[in-house]
């Protein structure tokens, strides 16, 4: 069983940057792709970014693409979002997922283990 947490969250005004990070439990945490997703009020969970199980395939939206920037330490089994340059629309809750293999997937589906979400808000 592997137990997700993220950190990090909070209220930031447009053009900010804030840093999202995960923490997962478990020795296997380095066999797992890992991935961001978040959920506005009203709307779907949506695919934010992606990484592979060494790190070295990382998929982003469309949205955040330029701006966020997925990582992750597999000595400290701990998976980042770097958001910069923040935009109202980027307020959701975060959550961070465990995927089912080494793969950077971009379907919700692709992943196992999901954290309880943090709460970003992008003030205009």
């Amino acid at each position: 069983q592997v137990q997700v947490v993220e950190s990090g969250g909070g209220l930031v005004q447009a053009g900010g940057s804030l840093r999202l990070s995960c923490t997962a439990s478990g020795r296997t945490f380095s066999i797992f792709g890992m991935g961001w997703f978040r959920q506005a009020p009203g709307l779907e969970r949506e695919f934010v970014a992606g990484i592979s199980s060494r790190g070295g395939t990382t998929y982003y939206a469309d949205s955040v693409k330029g701006r966020f920037t997925i990582s992750r330490d597999n000595a400290k089994n701990m998976v980042s979002l770097q958001m910069n340059r923040l935009k109202p629309e980027d307020t959701a809750v975060y959550y961070c997922a465990g995927g089912r293999t080494g793969v950077a997937e971009t379907q919700a589906l692709g992943y196992r283990y999901w954290g309880q979400g943090t709460q970003v808000t992008v003030s205009s």
